[in-house]
C-alpha cells in the first residue's frame, strides 16, 4: 500500500499532527557549513540547510506539531516551507503519527564476496604486460571492474588484442583510457564498443579538441580531452563530475576507503601496489601472483580509511559520494590528511580554481549558506 493512501491520510492532510518522513532512499549527510540528502535511487543530491538536516535526523518520527514545539514556536514559517520543500523534491512521504517507525531506514552495510572488486592497468611506451596471466589471476580473485590506462597513443590492433584476451573473463566493466591517434575514430570507437560488450566507457586525452559522444547502440560515452595524461600523476582529481550517488558507493564508503578498498594496480613497470601513483610495491606482476600480493599482510591496511576518519574531509557534505585519494596529500607525513588535490573547503562550501585546471574553474560558483545551523535559515539559493 503507497503510503499517501494509509486510512485516514487524506483527512489529516491539513493538520500538524501529521509526520514526514524520507524515503528509505534519500539519506541526509551533514557538512560543517551546509548539509545534502543523496537520493540513492535516482542518483542525484540536492542542498539543504543543516537547520533541515537537524529536523530530518534528531526529530525524525515526530509531528510537524511536535517539531514546532521543539523550536519554541520560532520558526514555524520556515518549517513548513522545509517540509513543502522536501514534498515538492519528492524526497519523502506523509504518513500518521506513530506510523514513521513502520517505515526502517536503509541498512547500509556493504559487503562483497569477491576480494578484489576492482583494478587498474597502466601502460606506457615502455610496458611488457603479460595480459593474459593478469587476466587470469584477476578472474582468480573474482574482480569484476578494470580500468586500462595507456599513457600513450593507442592503436585498434593491440587494443583489440588486449581486449580480446579478457573477452571470456568474470570482468563485467572495462574502461579504457587512450591517448589520442588518427585511427580512433567515431565509427572505430563504436565498432570496439560493439564488438567487446564489456567496454563500459571511453575517455582519448590528448585529444585536438575537447568533445563527447555517446554511443547509443552501446549505451557507452566516449570522451575527448585535450588535457595530456602522460603519467600515474595525473591521477587523483577530485571534482563533482567525479561524483557517485548510488546505493553501492554510498555504502561502501560508510567504512570503506572510497578508492583502494578491494582495489589492485599494477603500474607501468609492473609492479603491483594499492594504486599506481602509492609508492609501495608487493612484487613485480612477472614474477610475483596478483593472489600472492594481496595476501601480504599489509596490502589491506588502506582499505578501511574512510572519509570519517580524513582531515576536513570528515567536514564535509560529499564525503559519502567523494572519490578519496591517499596517494597525493596536503601533509605526506599524515596518513589520514586531505586530498591535495581537492579544492573543495566544507566551511565555506567554496571550491577554488585549481591553476591550470580549466575544468575546476569553470564550476558554477555556488553561494556560501548561512552559518547560522538554526532552522529558520533557509537556503532558497542552495535548493538546486
Amino acid at each position: 500500500m503507497c503510503p499517501d493512501s494509509l486510512p485516514g491520510a487524506t483527512a489529516e492532510a491539513g493538520e500538524e499532527g501529521r509526520v514526514f518522513a524520507l524515503f528509505a532512499c534519500c539519506v541526509p549527510v551533514r557538512g560543517a557549513r551546509r548539509s545534502v540528502v543523496c537520493d540513492l535511487q535516482r542518483q542525484s543530491f540536492r542542498f539543504i540547510p543543516n537547520g533541515l538536516y537537524e529536523i530530518l535526523t534528531e526529530q525524525r518520527g515526530k509531528s510537524v506539531l511536535e517539531i514546532k514545539d521543539a523550536y519554541g514556536r520560532e520558526y514555524d514559517e520556515e518549517i513548513d516551507e522545509y517540509f513543502e520543500l522536501l514534498e515538492r523534491e519528492e524526497l519523502g512521504f506523509w504518513c500518521r503519527d506513530g506510523d514513521a517507525e513502520r517505515f526502517p531506514p536503509l541498512d547500509l552495510s556493504w559487503e562483497a564476496p569477491e576480494r578484489i572488486t576492482n583494478a587498474i592497468v597502466d601502460v606506457d611506451g615502455d610496458s611488457d604486460h603479460d595480459f593474459p596471466r593478469i587476466f587470469d589471476e584477476l578472474d582468480d580473485l573474482g574482480c569484476k571492474a578494470l580500468e586500462l590506462r595507456f599513457f600513450r597513443a593507442c592503436g585498434l590492433g593491440e587494443l583489440r588484442r588486449i581486449l580480446e584476451a579478457a573477452r571470456h573473463r568474470r570482468l563485467r566493466s572495462i574502461e579504457l583510457l587512450l591517448g589520442h591517434c588518427d585511427e580512433l575514430t567515431d565509427a572505430a570507437l563504436e565498432q570496439l564498443a560493439g564488438d567487446y560488450p564489456r567496454v563500459s566507457g571511453i575517455a582519448v586525452h590528448s585529444a585536438p579538441q575537447a568533445r563527447q559522444v555517446e554511443l547509443e547502440r552501446q549505451g557507452v560515452v566516449v570522451e575527448h580531452v585535450t588535457q595530456v595524461i602522460d603519467s600515474h600523476r595525473c591521477c587523483g582529481q577530485i571534482h563533482p563530475g567525479y561524483f557517485v550517488t548510488n546505493l553501492e558507493t554510498f555504502s561502501e564508503a560508510q567504512k570503506h576507503n572510497s578508492c583502494l578498498n578491494r582495489k589492485i594496480a599494477i603500474d607501468a613497470r609492473g609492479e603491483i601496489k594499492n594504486c599506481p601513483s602509492l609508492g609501495r610495491s608487493f612484487g613485480n606482476a612477472r614474477e610475483v601472483s596478483l593472489h600472492s600480493a594481496v595476501a601480504h599482510r599489509d596490502f589491506a591496511a588502506l582499505w578501511s580509511i574512510n572519509k570519517d576518519q580524513i582531515a576536513v574531509c570528515k567536514d564535509c557534505e560529499f564525503r559519502y559520494i567523494c572519490t578519496d585519494c591517499r596517494a597525493y596529500l596536503t601533509d605526506p607525513s599524515d596518513l589520514y590528511a586531505k586530498p591535495s588535490k581537492c579544492t573543495y573547503d566544507p566551511y565555506t562550501a567554496e571550491w577554488r580554481p585549481r591553476a591550470g585546471r580549466a575544468e575546476l574553474a569553470a564550476e558554477p560558483p555556488q553561494a556560501a549558506p548561512p552559518a547560522s545551523n538554526a532552522p529558520g535559515e533557509l537556503m532558497k539559493g542552495e535548493h538546486r
